[in-house]
């Protein structure tokens, strides 16, 4: 990539304007498709980005397996280049399952202020793995909606280049623990023609739920533009990211989503919009790979209840 975006990467793709056709939302999503033009990473967004100490990248391991994790690093670490190319100067520790991630893929991004509630997403092909450059196709930023406000400093115990992952491809007690504990996820998805998106997942804690099939959660309403639901409805790999902040324990999941439509306000259609999304687990990855803590915490005041 060379900034140079290609028509045919411009708008909303086949699986987006499917899943807006049956949400009955095409219309409200068409006013937002500008949000999808190639990237001119300037003014607000580039300052956004120089300030973040936070993000989570979704890609591909040496396997081409998805798999979405966090990175964390001072103010700069994160930094846009020029209009096109932002640098990340952090590097996926040994245990991580994007530890070393291959060059020339396509990957997504998403960075997050939780003080504020701000986040941004960007879309893009990794062109250097040293300092991950990536050359960027999409940046735009989302609503804060379901964003727990936290303010989280930085681990200086120097542990984690000894923490000991489990690798598996069943949930443990622990990890079933941690999931329906958590306010707070991170989706990857991918695209076969598009490429990787990254996104936030947030509501009450335990909104998302683990049953007898694996886990699923509830659809909230959203910006209607249905990135990740659009990238499900044309490929169902899927990546998910859980993390205790309070602790670092992270959990790595890859398998497969699927979108289940039905009757609105059933049980757990939390968010009213008739659709659930349930991932079936292929591998996971557990572990203590956060390098930072929480030390505040205020859930989204407007958080769905959860239905029984």
């Amino acid at each position: 990539m060379n900034g140079t975006h290609q028509l045919a990467d411009v708008g909303f793709h086949a699986g987006e304007l499917a899943v807006q056709r049956r949400a009955g939302v095409e219309q409200n999503a068409a006013r937002l498709s500008c949000m999808l033009d190639p990237a001119a990473l300037t003014g607000g967004i580039a300052g956004f980005l120089s300030d973040r100490t936070f993000l989570v990248i979704s890609g591909r391991d040496r396997a081409s397996r998805l798999w979405t994790s966090a990175l964390t690093g001072p103010p700069g670490f994160l930094k846009a280049q020029s209009d096109t190319t932002v640098a990340v100067r952090a590097v996926f520790p040994a245990g991580d399952p994007l530890h070393r991630l291959p060059t020339g893929q396509k990957i997504g991004i998403v960075t997050i202020e939780f003080a504020t509630r701000r986040r941004v997403r960007i879309n893009g092909t990794l062109s250097v793995s040293d300092v991950l450059l990536i050359e960027v196709e999409q940046a735009y930023a989302n609503c804060p909606q379901y964003i727990q406000q936290r303010l989280l400093a930085r681990d200086r115990s120097g542990a984690l280049g000894s923490v000991r992952v489990r690798h598996g491809s069943t949930l443990s007690a622990d990890d079933r623990g941690l999931i329906r504990a958590a306010d707070t996820f991170f989706l990857g998805t991918a695209n076969p023609e598009r490429g990787v998106d990254a996104s936030h997942r947030g509501g009450p804690s335990g909104f998302v739920r683990v049953d007898e099939r694996g886990l699923w959660w509830p659809d909230y309403k959203g910006n209607n533009l249905f990135n990740s639901f659009g990238n499900i409805a044309v490929n169902p790999e899927a990546s998910l990211l859980f993390l205790d902040f309070a602790t670092g324990q992270t959990l790595h999941l890859s398998g497969t989503t699927e979108i289940e439509w039905g009757e609105r306000g059933r049980f757990g259609d939390d968010g009213h919009t008739g659709r659930i999304a349930r991932f079936t687990l292929q591998r996971s990855v557990a572990g203590r790979l956060l390098p930072a803590r929480e030390t505040a915490h205020n859930p989204y005041p407007r958080n769905p209840a959860l239905t029984d």
